[in-house]
C-alpha cells in the first residue's frame, strides 16, 4: 500500500475543479463501505477516523494504535488514491501518536482554543509531522454545533481572511478548514453559507481549503464552494444517522427464529452491520457525485 499525501489529492482536486470527501469511519464496516464506494466510483478519497466523539481513556489506551493498524490493514489493496487521516484529536500528544503509528495526515481539534495556543501547538505538530512525511490540517474559525434541536453558537466565529493568512503562514499547515456558516452535526435544514467570505479567504490563503459540517452543507452551493476554493468536505453525522436508522429497522423487524451467528459478526448479508454498511454506501456515493470526484481515477 502506498498512501498519497493529502496535498497531492487536494491539489489535483483544485486543478480539476472538484472536491474530495473525507467520510469519517468508526469501525471496520464503515471503513470498508467508504473505501468500496470510492473504488466503485473511481474516486480519490480521504479515509480515516475521528477522535472528537471518542473517549479519551480509550484513545490513550492503545485506541489510536488500533485505529491505525485496522485502517492500514484495510487499505492494503486500495485501488484509488488514499490519504489516511486521524481527525480532530483532543490533544497535541494524541496527534503525535497518530504520526508514530501510521496516519499520514493529522489534525487537532483546536478551533475553540485561544488563537495563540492553537498557533503554538499546531506549529509544533507541523514541525514533527513534516519531518515524518506526514501532513497537517487545521481549522481557523470556529463552527457552531447543532445540539438538542438548535444551533449553539456562543463560542463560534467566522474565519477572518487576513487572520487566516497569518495562521497558515505562521504554522505551515497543509490544509485549512474554514468557518463560513457551516455547522457541525446539522441534521435538519441547511447551513447559511457565506460564499463571499470563502472567496476572500481563498484570495489570501495558498493552501487547499476544507469545509467541515458537510452533512448540513446545502447541495445547491457545493459547486460554487468548489469554484471558490473548497477542495475537501467532511461528512460524518449523516453517515452515522442513516446507519443507525437502517440497523434499528432491520433488528426490530427480525423474526424470533434468527440464527445469532448470522446476524452478529458474520459479514454475510444477514449481518446487521452489513445492513448498516449499505446505508453508508448510498450516502457516500451521493456525496462523491455532488463533489464531482467520480471517475477522476483513470
Amino acid at each position: 500500500m502506498t498512501l498519497h499525501s493529502l496535498s497531492s489529492i487536494l491539489n489535483n482536486a483544485v486543478k480539476g475543479n472538484y472536491a474530495v470527501g473525507y467520510f469519517e469511519s468508526w469501525d471496520s464496516y464503515s471503513f470498508e463501505a467508504i473505501l468500496e464506494t470510492a473504488e466503485e466510483e473511481k474516486s480519490p478519497i480521504i479515509m480515516g477516523f475521528g477522535a472528537t466523539m471518542l473517549e479519551d481513556n480509550w484513545l490513550n489506551k492503545n485506541g489510536i494504535e488500533f485505529l491505525a493498524a485496522s485502517g492500514r490493514a484495510l487499505l492494503q489493496n486500495a485501488q484509488v488514491p488514499v490519504a489516511f487521516l486521524l481527525n480532530e484529536t483532543h490533544t497535541l500528544e494524541q496527534a503525535i501518536k497518530g504520526i508514530e503509528v501510521g496516519f499520514n495526515t493529522v489534525m487537532i481539534d483546536s478551533h475553540r482554543w485561544e488563537v495563540d495556543k492553537a498557533k503554538k501547538e499546531v506549529k509544533e505538530l507541523v514541525e514533527i509531522a513534516h519531518k515524518n512525511n506526514v501532513q497537517v490540517e487545521a481549522e481557523f474559525g470556529s463552527l457552531p454545533d447543532y445540539l438538542g434541536g438548535e444551533i449553539v453558537d456562543a463560542k463560534s466565529y467566522m474565519t477572518d481572511p487576513v487572520e487566516a493568512k497569518k495562521f497558515v503562514e505562521e504554522t505551515g499547515i497543509d490544509c485549512l478548514a474554514v468557518a463560513i456558516g457551516n455547522v457541525h452535526l446539522l441534521t435538519k435544514g441547511s447551513a447559511n453559507i457565506d460564499i463571499q467570505r470563502l472567496k476572500e479567504i481563498k484570495s489570501q490563503v495558498n493552501v487547499p481549503l476544507a469545509v467541515h459540517g458537510g452533512t448540513g452543507f446545502p447541495d445547491n452551493q457545493i459547486k460554487e464552494a468548489i469554484a471558490s476554493g473548497v477542495a475537501k468536505f467532511n461528512v460524518g453525522t449523516r453517515l452515522k444517522t442513516d446507519f443507525f436508522k437502517s440497523v434499528r429497522q432491520y433488528v426490530t423487524n427480525l423474526n424470533d427464529d434468527y440464527f445469532v451467528h448470522d446476524i452478529v459478526g458474520s459479514h454475510k448479508k444477514s449481518d446487521f452491520l452489513e445492513v448498516g454498511k449499505e446505508s453508508i454506501k448510498i450516502n457516500v456515493r451521493k456525496f462523491i457525485n455532488l463533489y464531482g470526484s467520480e471517475g477522476k481515477v483513470k
